[in-house]
């Protein structure tokens, strides 16, 4: 176990130290998530009333709203392309092939990838989080669950990286479906009926709730049981399914030769 921790660490230390060659990235990164968070702070004084907050869970703001989802995508958007990222940045620097073949397992090779890509995340974002009557363990459960669901997704879309050399196009018709029907930037409850069925079968849905409810209105863990469950049962089917389809496309790729192409 000692040894797994200290590859996954080294892992993270070397993404830090290639991080740190480009410093400015943090502070872009930072006004990224400030100008994002005025943006909908000015959105939200527009459309804010007494109709809307109808809509909203009880006790929300508009604003309070759509800076959780706003917030949440930035998570969603990590889970689904740091393994596509550090994919192809370990093949164009040449160093892809030669981690490949270390007695590092396939599952330590993927989480160590994730880790900075995710640390990273919450740190950028952490200038914008509203406080209010957080539950931050709550909160880390929450955002565990969610990172172990979707993280499925990024390495079913770096299966494709490794097969076919480009971009996933499927990733991106997920993030378009997600944004229209798990309640990122409005309630799922204005949705047509249908749409709202397919809400309903949507997991960032469940995040979503889950991560509003223990930010904005301090929910444990066992009051936020269902959507948190939902995850989980999303992680336990999905990560080995992809991880079984990521084994078998880096033996295809190995097979074939095509490991290091681009």
């Amino acid at each position: 176990m000692s040894r797994i921790l200290r590859e996954v660490w080294l892992f993270f230390w070397r993404d830090l130290i290639i991080a740190r060659s480009y410093r400015t990235v943090f502070v872009l990164e930072a006004l990224e998530a400030f100008f994002g968070t005025a943006t909908l702070y000015y959105v939200a004084r527009l459309v804010d009333s007494a109709a809307v907050r109808q809509e909203l869970p009880q006790g929300e703001s508009y604003f309070a709203f759509s800076l959780v989802g706003y917030v949440f995508l930035d998570y969603l958007n990590a889970a689904l392309n740091t393994f596509d990222s550090s994919l192809m940045e370990a093949r164009d620097s040449g160093t892809l092939e030669h981690v490949l073949v270390t007695q590092t397992s396939l599952p330590v090779f993927l989480a160590g990838s994730a880790i900075y890509p995710f640390v990273s995340t919450t740190l950028r974002i952490a200038v914008c989080i509203p406080l209010g009557q957080a539950n931050w363990v709550a909160v880390a459960g929450v955002l565990i669950a969610s990172l172990l669901a979707f993280s499925g997704l990024g390495i079913l879309s770096a299966s494709y990286v490794l097969l076919f050399k480009r971009g996933n196009p499927a990733k991106w018709l997920f993030l378009g479906f997600t944004g229209l029907t798990s309640g990122t930037l409005f309630p799922v409850s204005v949705l047509p009926r249908g749409l709202q069925f397919f809400a309903q079968l949507n997991p960032v849905k469940y995040a979503l709730d889950a991560t509003r409810g223990a930010l904005l209105a301090g929910s444990s863990v066992e009051t936020l049981w269902r959507p948190v469950l939902v995850l989980l049962g999303f992680a336990v089917v999905l990560l080995p399914l992809s991880m079984a389809v990521f084994g078998w496309s880096l033996r295809r790729t190995k097979a074939t030769g095509t490991l290091t192409h681009r």
